[in-house]
């Protein structure tokens, strides 16, 4: 019987050091702070008898690093849609620094253009609101 408490005191004694173990903050990762983007995509200009094909890409970049780089299917400048009926398209990325993000477009045998715009560190909401000319 005196053996048995020995062993269960020694287990309870190995327990308890082993759930007291202690970790310093430095050992700790923490996640990057989730940040969303939403891209709103759209014209106020009447572009119906414009049959030019367009190519839209979406971006979020750090720097010289893209985070996120997206292309939309091609399709005509007068299928762009209005305000009322914009694209929106929302992405989440885990980076807390200060960012820029994004359109960059081509026109078949026109040329390309851009719009961007940035969010600094710690801003966790960001709307890219981009009216097409």
């Amino acid at each position: 019987m005196k053996k048995f408490i020995r062993i269960l005191a020694a287990l309870a004694v190995l327990f308890v050091v082993v759930s007291c173990r202690k970790y310093s903050s430095g050992n700790v990762i923490y996640p990057a702070p989730q940040r969303t983007f939403r891209f709103q995509l759209y014209t106020n200009q009447d572009f119906s008898s414009n049959t030019s094909v367009i190519n839209f890409s979406i971006f979020i970049r750090h720097a010289n690093r893209i985070l996120f780089d997206s292309a939309f299917a091609s399709m005509r400048i007068q299928d762009i849609p209005d305000a009322l009926h914009k694209l929106v398209i929302e992405k989440t990325v885990n980076d807390n620094s200060d960012l820029a993000a994004g359109f960059n477009y081509e026109i078949q045998d026109v040329g390309n253009s851009w719009y961007v715009d940035t969010s600094k560190a710690g801003n966790p909401f960001k709307i890219i609101d981009y009216s097409f000319q």
